[in-house]
């Protein structure tokens, strides 16, 4: 077999990039940060940065996500929740030859699901950091100034898809919600997610049937008004038989 010489092959760099997801006064929103630096100088992007030589990818996304948001979590294979209640798992690559200005960068996007975030810090090359309703990043497409940089828009409609899909069979609903919570809680992230209004009796049967689905945690609370609700804990079932079908719109 003839040597292998690396000069024979152009150089590319790796980075990770990460679909923050949580939900705010009721909505779907996504962690951008605004990049301080070129390319795409000014603009809204999804947080994230280049792989270091010493670390693999789910370091590198757990590095990233601490240093720019403050968050911690930990990837899970399992689908499990990481630590801090934060859910960390590989969603995708991307790696189209015009993808960054720079030079040949392949993005390995993660998916970050967490209940109730506060708001965010800037860190490494942002100069301020929000959290938007995934509809208005997705809607702002249809301008090309005002879209996401590099190919984000993509990568966060990518993971989004991913987690309306994964909250019908498994229960990934859950790691948007703190550790006791309510049924009426649990609709409201399937109706964030989803986007769209479900029916509270159908949605109690149905969450409360599902054979390792949830389990009581023994107390109650006031804390959404009216009278006390029963507080639940996520069970053991990672995934849903019968699955929680989203409805059709």
């Amino acid at each position: 077999m003839s040597p292998y010489d690396p000069s024979a092959f152009p150089p590319f760099a790796v980075t990770v990039d990460l679909v923050v997801l949580t939900v705010r006064r009721h909505a779907l929103c996504a962690l951008v940060v605004r990049r301080g630096e070129q390319p795409f100088q000014g603009r809204w992007a999804l947080p994230g940065g280049f792989v270091r030589g010493d670390e693999d990818l789910a370091a590198a996304a757990a590095r990233e996500l601490s240093e720019e948001t403050g968050l911690c979590a930990q990837e899970s294979a399992a689908g499990g929740d990481g630590v801090h209640g934060a859910h960390l798992e590989q969603l995708a690559t991307y790696g189209d030859p015009r993808r960054d200005p720079r030079m040949r960068v392949v993005s390995v996007a993660h998916l970050v699901l967490a209940p109730d975030l506060p708001a965010p810090r800037a860190g490494g090359d942002a100069n301020s950091a929000r959290w938007a309703p995934v509809d208005e990043l997705l809607a702002a497409e249809e301008e090309a100034s005002a879209g996401l940089a590099f190919d984000h828009a993509r990568i966060l409609g990518d993971g989004v898809e991913r987690a309306r899909s994964k909250i019908e069979y498994s229960s990934l609903a859950t790691a948007f919600c703190p550790p006791e919570f309510t049924v009426g809680e649990l609709r409201r992230v399937y109706e964030a997610v989803w986007g769209v209004a479900l029916d509270p009796r159908n949605f109690h049967r149905k969450v409360t049937g599902t054979p390792g689905f949830l389990v009581p945690a023994g107390g109650t609370t006031t804390r959404q008004g009216g009278r006390p609700a029963q507080l639940f804990r996520a069970g053991g079932a990672t995934l849903l038989n019968p699955p929680m079908l989203r409805p059709e719109v």
